[in-house]
């Protein structure tokens, strides 16, 4: 499989719309113009099938999306998606703006102080309105680390590695 075909967790199932066979989605990045480029999707059933379906329409909702997929026409017919976690080809993803990065791809980077202190992996994200905050795991503690231009020097997707500039205690908490 080529870093193009493999699938992307872009979102969740979390249960039907109305009564024609729509779903609602929790997108985990909030970004309704990945899920509109693409064509197909891929459900991760909770018994960890794997299935692919051609997408019909997507809509924002309600701080979430409303996400219609051929074939499906009634509520009975998608009851059984609740709970699935919906994945995308990376090939269908848009191509990220400079200094725009997927949380897949920063997830697994070695974090390191501009003064060449290596914290730890990455190995979290999570938004706070503002900005995202990438969680570091340490030795001895976790470091929650501002995504923002101040604290974000350098970050070399090849490399695995990213470079911050800690502002004044931001290590010590």
């Amino acid at each position: 499989m080529t870093d193009q075909d493999t699938l992307i967790p872009v979102g969740k199932i979390i249960g039907t719309h109305g009564i024609k066979g729509l779903l609602k989605l929790y997108s985990y990045s909030g970004n309704i113009h990945s899920l509109q480029s693409a064509k197909t999707v891929f459900l991760k059933e909770k018994d960890g099938a794997l299935r692919e379906y051609t997408v019909k329409s997507v809509s924002a909702h309600a701080g979430g999306f409303i996400l219609g997929l051929d074939s499906f026409s009634d509520i009975n017919q998608v009851l059984f998606m609740t709970g699935s976690e919906l994945c995308i080809k990376r090939s269908q993803l848009p191509v990220p703006d400079e200094d725009e990065y997927y949380w897949r791809d920063l997830i697994g980077l070695i974090v390191h102080t501009d003064q060449g202190v290596e914290l730890g992996p990455l190995v979290d994200i999570f938004e706070t309105g503002s900005n995202d905050i990438y969680v570091v795991r340490g030795r001895s503690k976790d470091y929650l680390i501002p995504a923002i231009a101040d604290v974000i020097a350098h970050i070399d997707i090849p490399g695995k590695k990213m470079i911050i500039t800690p502002l004044d205690g931001l290590l010590d908490l």
